[in-house]
Parts: structure tokens; sequence; C-alpha cells
């Protein structure tokens, strides 16, 4: 059974930051696939569309590439375990020439924390050469994998996405373009995932049939006028051999390279870019769709726009629905940084409560996980977090944010808020309750591990030290994606797979 959690509590927590790391949500991966008809290098796009995604993935990260006006097998790639501006150097980009390539951001869900597993997967083979970027989770991946080591297939890695690159691998052998390889393996894979691949001569994505993981395809103008200035951008959304056109895991990835997005990849579309130009193929499309909530919830970057819809509209709307589900009487309304802003401002603006900046969050301390014991581990927690003792004494306090997973973090903040003097700390999720693992590629604890799934909401209520607590409501989610079909599985139990 929980106990009140109190002030003098402070002193007994054994909070690192990797607790507090792992008291959140992780998507498992960004991608990134770029390919200039006309010969343009492209892998300092691949860099800064990577530092685009770096929310997604922040264990390990890779960049292949490729010219497609050489030899076949002349792949290129590096990658390393690290954030991408750790693994990636200035000398890099002289030998990663090539005007096709393919990136990635990796946090692993499945397989594990070692360099082996980094992407992108890349192989050569009787018809050339592969690199595979992906995204999401494949359930039924052990299944396919004994059936290639019983083919003699040996594996390096422990991701499912090696198991994917060698099923399109063994269809290619059989198939009469990539394309058609691709779908005949995608045909075969239950989950959700969102994969870009890289031949010798084309860049194909695919978003698997529920849309449960993002994609998005976008242009960038290459054209320069006699001036040597660049030229007015996109007149014509046609395809264009002197544009590059680009796949990415989030739209904010491809404005960072000075793109432009063009549209979502439809759930279950493969989609070809070649010199010749971009062609799709819908076969494996289907009615029933299962976006994942949680990229409007909390994944995706709050500038992204995804399946037509503005994430930081979205919620901004579930922090309005928050506020008219649960009054309360408080003097201000504040956000955990970053995730929880948006919607802490939406909640203002509905309640019509000044919204405060209550956490000062310093942008410059080091990766403190790494450091060697508790005691400085705790300490690097509270120099990259402090209240503004100012905003929050003899306060009455909404705190908004966008998921309880364990608790750990909610109940250190709200004894930080209270040893700052706020008077009552009233507590307002974003989301509903967690109660269920995710199997598609998010990394979801098991029940065991969600605090709301074997406790009931007073008792969370009482082990985080909070004066109330309330949560969004499944019903709720109409305002934040309107009639947009949503996977509520970790909610509800119900799994579109």
């Amino acid at each position: 059974m929980f106990k009140e959690c109190s002030l003098n509590d402070l002193s007994k927590m054994d909070i690192s930051e990797t607790e507090i790391k792992n008291d959140k949500l992780h998507e498992e991966c960004g991608v990134f696939g770029i390919y200039s008809p006309s010969g343009g290098e492209v892998s300092k796009d691949v860099y800064y569309g990577l530092i685009a995604l770096q929310h997604r993935g922040q264990e390990a990260c890779g960049i292949a590439v490729s010219d497609t006006s050489g030899e076949k097998g002349n792949l290129k790639l590096k990658k390393d375990m690290g954030l991408v501006s750790e693994v990636f150097h200035k000398e890099d980009f002289s030998n990663l020439k090539g005007n096709i390539g393919v990136g990635h951001v990796r946090y692993s869900t499945t397989g594990g924390s070692v360099v082996e597993n980094a992407q992108p997967i890349a192989m050569n083979y009787i018809k050339g050469s592969l690199a595979l970027v992906h995204n999401g989770n494949i359930v039924n991946a052990n299944e396919l994998k004994e059936k290639q080591m019983y083919r003699g297939l040996a594996h390096y890695t422990t991701t499912d996405s090696e198991v994917l690159a060698y099923e399109i691998i063994g269809d290619r052998v059989n198939s009469g373009s990539i394309e058609e390889a691709i779908k005949k393996s995608a045909s075969k894979l239950k989950g959700g995932f969102a994969v870009v691949v890289m031949s010798p001569r084309k860049l194909v994505g695919i978003r698997d049939p529920f849309g449960i993981k993002p994609l998005v395809l976008g242009v960038k103008n290459n054209f320069v006028d006699g001036k040597g200035e660049q030229g007015s951008l996109f007149d014509n959304e046609k395809f264009d051999k002197h544009n590059t056109y680009i796949l990415a895991s989030e739209s904010s990835a491809i404005r960072a390279v000075g793109g432009k997005v063009i549209r979502d990849i439809k759930p279950g579309e493969i989609i070809s870019i070649t010199s010749k130009g971009i062609t799709s193929d819908y076969d494996l499309c289907q009615e029933k769709k299962a976006h994942c909530i949680f990229e409007y919830i909390y994944f995706a970057r709050n500038d992204s726009v995804m399946d037509g819809i503005a994430i930081h509209t979205a919620r901004e709307m579930a922090g309005r629905a928050l506020a008219r589900k649960s009054k309360v009487d408080a003097d201000i309304v504040v956000g955990v940084p970053e995730s929880g802003i948006p919607a802490a401002m939406g909640y203002s603006k509905e309640a019509n409560i000044p919204y405060v900046q209550a956490f000062y969050k310093n942008s410059y301390i080091g990766r403190s996980f790494i450091k060697p014991t508790d005691e400085e581990r705790r300490d690097a927690v509270h120099m990259k977090l402090s209240v503004l003792e100012d905003e929050v004494k003899d306060k009455n306090i909404v705190i908004i944010d966008d998921s309880i997973v364990r608790g750990t973090t909610m109940k250190q903040l709200i004894i930080m808020l209270k040893q700052a003097g706020a008077k009552a700390v009233h507590v307002r999720i974003s989301s509903p309750p967690f109660l269920y693992p995710c199997y598609y590629g998010t990394d979801v604890p098991t029940s065991k591990q969600l605090i709301a799934s074997k406790h009931s909401n007073e008792d969370v209520r009482k082990n985080i030290g909070a004066d109330s607590l309330e949560y969004l409501s499944i019903e709720d989610f109409k305002y934040m994606v309107g009639d947009l079909q949503i996977c509520k599985a970790c909610f509800n139990n119900d799994y579109p797979v």
C-alpha cells in the first residue's frame, strides 16, 4: 500500500537521472532517407535531419550513403553509440559522399543497447547492396527469424530490423524489383513499422497498413538562379530530377534541411523514388487504421504536423479538455518541461488561470546518467531542473504533464514545488491512465511497472503527494485528433494486431 509523500522524504529518495528517463515513454527510432537524382551530396542533410529527430532516439545513430551513378556495392556506412553530434564529425562527410542516403536514431525496445544493433542495417548480396532503417516493432520477428536460421542465415544483431532486411533480400532474389520484394516481405509482418530502404538506384519507403508509425514525404528545391541565389521555392510540386526528395519520420526533419512537406505516406503505401519519378503501390492499404495516439500526446516534436494534425494544437486542445473536465481553484498553471508545456498552455487559456514558467531547465548539463555514483546522479538531476521560488511561493498550483508511468518523476517535482513554498499542487495528466504494455515499438513497461495498472487513482495521488489528480479520458481524444482512427491499446487493451 502507498503512503503519503512528505517533504522529509526528499533526503530518502534515491532517484537517478536514469530513473527519471525511465519514467517517460520512449519512441523506438527515427528514420530519414534522401535522394538527389541530379547527383547532389546528401550526407550533411541526413546529419541535420537526424539532429531534428534526435528526440526519437538517443542511444545510437548511423548514416549510409551511396552514389547512384557508381558501381553497385559502393555503399558507405558509419554508425555508433551516442547522440548524432557525438558520433559524426566534420571529417566524416568527406568519407560519406553520395547522392542517396538513409539515416537512423535509435532507442532500443527490441534488441540490446549495443553498437551491433545500431542502424542502418547494411548488406551486400547477389543483386547489389541494401541499407535499411526501421522505426517500430515487428511482433512476429522471432517466428520469421527462426525460419531464416533454419535456412542457414547467420544473424549478427538481436533486432527485428535485421530480420526484415533478410526477408527483403530473400524475396528480392526471386522478384522483379526491390518494390515487389518489399511488398512481399511486408505482407508477412505483424506490428507497427515505418521503413526506408536504400538500394543502389532507388529510395523506397513503406508504412504499416494500420499507420501506427509515421512517415512523411518532402522535397527540397535545388534550383539556383543566374545571380547565384536560390530561386523561388516549390513553384511546381511535380517531380523534377533537379530537386531532392526526402522520407522522414516527422515533418520537422524535412523543414530542418530546408525542405517542404508534400504529404504523409498513406498507411500500407509503398513509395519508390528513382531518377525517373515517384511511384506508389497501394495494394497493402486497408480500411482499418490505428495511428499511435502517443505521437500526438508526447513523441512527435511540437512543431511537427502528422496526418494533417498540428502536434502543438493537438496538445493544447488536450489541455483545454482537461480544464473543462476537472476544474480546480488555483492561482497558476505550470507545465513539466518540455512535454507538458503545450497542454498547460491550453489548460491556462480554457480555465482562465495564468500560465507561469515555474521550472528552469539547464540545457548545458551533460548526460548525468553516466556519472559513477548515485549521489552524483542525484546532484545532476537538481542541476538540470530547478524551481523558480518567487513564482510558486504561497500559490495553489495546477501542474500538467503528458503521462504518469511509474510516478517517480512527478513525486519529486511535487516535493520540489512544496519545498519552494507552494501551498497545494494539483496534478492534471493529458492522457488516460496507463494500464497495458505496447507491442508496436513504444517502450511501455510491463503492467507490473505501470503505477496506475495495479493501484487506484487515490493511491496514486497519495504516492506522488498531490492534492488532487485527474487524467484525460479516452473520449476526450476527439478534441485532440478529431475522427482520426487511433490505437488506444495501452489504455483499453484493444490491440489492432
